[in-house]
C-alpha cells in the first residue's frame, strides 16, 4: 500500500514538473531558457520512462533527446542569433489562433486518452519486450519496422544543422 502510494505521488511529481516546465519553455521570451526547460521536459519525460520500468526507453530519450537534440538547438541558437534577446511579443490576433489550437489539441488528446482507457481494460496485459526485439524493430525494413522513418529523422536534423549554418554565415 505504501509503495502505490510513493508511486502516485512520484507521478504527480513529475507530471506536474513536465507541466509547468512545458508551459515555461513556450511562454518564456528568452530562448536559451526555453531550450533548458524543454531539456527540463525531456528529462521528466525519462523518468516518466523509468517509472514504468522501461529503462531502455528512458536511457534513449536522455541520449538522444536530453543529449542531442537539446545540444543542437543550443548549437543552433548560439549560432543563428544573440542569446541574451528578447523576442517579441506575440499579436493578439496569433494569441487566439494559438489559444484555438491549444484548446482543439486538449480536447483531441483528452478523447484519445479517455477513449484508450476504455479500451485498455478488455486488453491482456502486456509484456516488455527483449532488447533484440526492439533492436530489429527499430533497425528493419519489413513491414511494420522504422529504418526508414529513423532515416528520414536524421537526414531532416542534418538539413536543419546545415540551414543553420548558412543562415549564420549570411550574418
Amino acid at each position: 500500500m505504501e509503495s502505490s502510494i510513493a508511486s502516485i505521488l512520484c507521478y504527480i511529481a513529475i507530471a506536474v514538473t513536465i507541466v509547468v516546465c512545458s508551459v515555461l519553455a513556450v511562454t518564456t521570451r528568452k530562448i536559451l531558457r526555453a531550450a533548458t526547460y524543454l531539456l527540463f521536459t525531456l528529462f521528466g519525460a525519462a523518468a516518466m520512462y523509468f517509472q514504468l520500468d522501461y529503462e531502455f526507453l528512458g536511457a534513449v530519450q536522455i541520449a538522444v533527446y536530453a543529449g542531442g537534440i537539446v545540444v543542437l538547438f543550443v548549437f543552433a541558437i548560439l549560432l543563428t542569433s544573440h542569446p541574451g534577446d528578447n523576442t517579441a511579443r506575440l499579436e493578439s490576433k496569433k494569441r487566439i489562433v494559438g489559444l484555438v489550437a491549444a484548446v482543439a489539441m486538449l480536447g483531441i488528446t483528452g478523447w484519445a486518452l479517455v477513449s484508450r482507457c476504455v479500451e485498455a481494460v478488455a486488453l491482456p496485459a502486456m509484456e516488455n519486450p527483449e532488447m533484440h526485439t526492439i533492436g530489429t524493430t527499430l533497425m528493419g525494413t519489413g513491414h511494420g519496422e522504422y529504418l526508414l522513418p529513423f532515416e528520414a529523422v536524421s537526414v531532416l536534423l542534418l538539413v536543419c544543422i546545415i540551414g543553420g549554418v548558412v543562415v549564420a554565415r549570411k550574418r
